[in-house]
């Protein structure tokens, strides 16, 4: 199944992996309309909404770029609107931006914990409120959120309380609209990468550049997002999923093409909420 003509609404996607899945749908022709807050280049984050809109345009879909924040909800709704009414409809939402910030209780403050609670578990809620009636006249309708599998080992819940709640909020949202809007049916699904990724948090808050040559790209979880995005909404809904699984469950059985280090000098490094006795094979 192709996502050629399909319209896709995501939080954030200016760099990383939001914008990866967006150029991966893109080529096959569809549309993706952006909400994001980065509209002037900053020293530590490449891109904008507008230079991803263009990369969504060069891969062959269509673009509306957004300057928004997902924590103003009349925003949301309004951003929504305006993307169906521009594409004729909606029939994805990628629940992609996310706020991180690992430090414990003791050294926390209690704004971040709020802009973590709001930017991912509430924005996650109040996009795919806004886009619900818009999901219900698709023939596709699917709910992708980039958030974990949800384990209640205290390891990781312990060291980053704030920033668990915040991702598990996302999984367990995700969870519920599976079941609340099983009988339309909208798929909704979590998607989480067994290793760490190249992005910009990681390079800037995870380890520098020994960290990204543990990871993989992005591609990887655009790829297993693709794979999950052209699936039967109602034949895969309800998962909290591991992009090389899906990805192996489509039979792509070399990986190795994702590692940020091309080299493979570098065991690659678990990403976090992922069982250590899980082996990431290339």
């Amino acid at each position: 199944m192709s996502l050629a003509g399909r319209t896709i609404v995501m939080s954030g996607g200016s760099r990383g992996i939001g914008l990866a899945i967006a150029e991966r749908a893109a080529r096959d022709g569809a549309n993706v309309a952006l909400m994001a807050k980065t509209a002037e280049p900053h020293p530590k984050l490449e891109g904008t909404v507008f230079t991803a809109a263009e990369r969504i345009e060069a891969a062959g879909g269509r673009a509306l770029p957004v300057v928004g924040d997902v924590r103003d909800a009349e925003a949301v709704t309004a951003f929504v609107t305006r993307a169906a009414e521009h594409f004729g409809g909606i029939d994805i939402v990628v629940n992609n931006a996310s706020a991180i910030d690992l430090r414990g209780t003791r050294d926390l403050d209690v704004s971040k914990y709020d802009l973590m609670q709001t930017i991912n578990t509430r924005g996650t809620y109040v996009l795919t409120k806004a886009a619900v009636p818009h999901l219900e006249a698709s023939d596709h309708a699917h709910i992708l959120t980039l958030s974990p599998p949800l384990d209640l080992d205290p390891r990781w819940i312990g060291p980053h309380i704030a920033y668990t709640l915040s991702k598990y909020g996302m999984s367990l949202a995700t969870l519920g609209f599976a079941h609340e809007f099983r009988d339309v049916p909208i798929a909704a699904n979590a998607l989480w990468p067994r290793t760490l990724i190249a992005t910009a948090a990681v390079q800037n808050l995870l380890g520098g550049d020994a960290a990204i040559a543990r990871s993989r790209t992005p591609q990887i979880v655009a790829d297993a997002a693709y794979e999950i995005l052209t699936s039967d909404p109602a034949s895969l809904t309800g998962r909290t999923l591991i992009d090389d699984e899906v990805l192996r469950d489509a039979g792509v059985t070399d990986l190795s093409h994702y590692r940020a280090d091309p080299d493979g000098s570098e065991d690659l490094a678990f990403d976090l909420y992922i069982d250590r006795d899980l082996d990431p094979a290339d």
